[in-house]
Formats: structure tokens, sequence, C-alpha cells
């Protein structure tokens, strides 16, 4: 008998690390994966704990322990698992988690350094990348020219570029042509593109926190693994750093 309590197969697939839920439901629809040998299509389907369930033949299960892993990305590095075109991974920098499928929260563009987390808990993975949980992300940005009270009034308000509405929850010009940014959405290259759409592209961007995780004192390259505290930190929803 079904129990509603045990995961369905989409959760089942990202709690053992081995995909994102979107991803996971992509799996399953075209016929990867099986439940106790039978090819199982229905993302829906509930995963007793005595199932034995496999990716393209290879029987996937929740690791005993989730890790979680903070990088300071430097520029030039891709967060992808896998990528033909890029030159550098992100996660080849990470060499200390033998046998854990890591995957980043979200992503840092290449050219773009600076605090991104890796982990093998699906659920963490997307409580953190996905703006229904309001989890914020703090920016220094350089810019090519100071901009005016007017333009930062327009980065919050909102910009369409691409028939998207871009816009920051807080920005602060620290410097002439620093910026301050907080994001809780982060769309793809959103904060280049609001700037570019000001006439003032981006020079330099570093990610310096997410939720109440800072970046500290870890050097560009440096990783570390992260305590049960800076768990939980790197999901507040919207910590006290001031902008």
């Amino acid at each position: 008998m079904e129990n509603p309590r045990d995961p369905n197969l989409t959760k089942y697939l990202a709690t053992c690390g081995a995909a994102s839920r979107r991803r996971a439901d992509e799996l399953i629809r075209s016929g990867r994966v099986t439940v106790d040998g039978v090819v199982t299509t229905d993302p829906a389907f509930r995963v007793a704990s005595s199932r034995i369930v496999a990716l393209d033949g290879k029987t996937i299960a929740p690791p005993e322990k989730f890790r979680y892993v903070m990088l300071n990305k430097p520029r030039g590095y891709v967060c992808s698992n896998s990528d033909a075109h890029a030159e550098h991974l992100a996660l080849e920098l990470i060499t200390g988690f033998p046998g854990c499928f890591l995957r980043s929260a979200g992503r840092l563009d290449k050219e773009s350094e600076g605090l991104i987390v890796f982990s093998d808990d699906g659920d963490y993975l997307e409580r953190v990348a996905h703006p229904r949980h309001r989890v914020t992300k703090l920016y220094d940005v350089t810019v090519s020219r100071p901009l005016t009270e007017k333009e930062l009034a327009a980065m919050r308000s909102g910009i369409v570029d691409d028939g998207e509405l871009l816009r920051v929850l807080e920005v602060g010009q620290t410097a002439p042509g620093r910026l301050r940014i907080k994001l809780n959405e982060g769309k793809k290259r959103e904060i280049r593109r609001l700037c570019a759409g000001l006439g003032a592209p981006v020079v330099a961007l570093r990610r310096i926190a997410l939720g109440g995780l800072t970046l500290g004192d870890l050097k560009p390259g440096g990783y570390r693994e992260l305590s049960e505290r800076e768990v939980a930190l790197s999901l507040a929803p919207d910590p006290a750093a001031e902008i």
C-alpha cells in the first residue's frame, strides 16, 4: 500500500543528488529510471524505503551524510557538472569529497567570482536556488562609471530587457562606480544585463554572501565544508546585512 509520507520519484532522485527536480522529471519521463528493475515514467510514483531505484542501470540511494561545501569561485570557471565547451569547471577545484555527487546551488557566470555552495542534498540545492524561498544573494559590483541616484532608483523599480523585468532588491553605491547589490531572484546574468541597460557595463562582479553566510577570508579557488550552523545561515531568507 502506498504511503503518502514516502517521497515521490522526482524528490527521491533529487535527494540522492542525481539531478535537480526539473532535470529529474525529464530523466523519469524519458524512461531512464527503474524501480525494482521496472522502468517507471511517473514522477509522482512513491518510493518506499525497501525499493531499489536505478538511473541508467546504476543503483542510486540517498547518502548517509549530506555534504555542503563553500567555494570562492575564481573568474574563468563554469558552474556546471559537465560542459564540453568549458575550459575549466568550478567543481574541478573541489577535490576532497570522493564519491559525492556534488552540484552547485544556482550558478555564477564564467566571468563572475565569489561565494557559491555545492552539495549532494537535492532539497537544499532547490531551497537555495528557487526564487520562492527568497534566499538573498549579496554582490560587490564594479561598473564602468558612477551611477546617478536616478539610475540606482531605476535598478530598484526595474528595467525590461528582452521582455523580462529585471530589478534588484536593494542597491547602494559604496564608492564612485562601486555597487553593493542584493538579489533574491537571480535571473540569468541579471546584474550584468541591468547595468548594461543603464550604459554602465560590469567590470567586475563578486558574490560575497548567500543568505546569512558570508565569504569571509576564503581565498579565490579555496573551499571548505560548512558546519550545520552555516548551512542554516545560507538558507536565511533576509539576513541583517545592510547595503
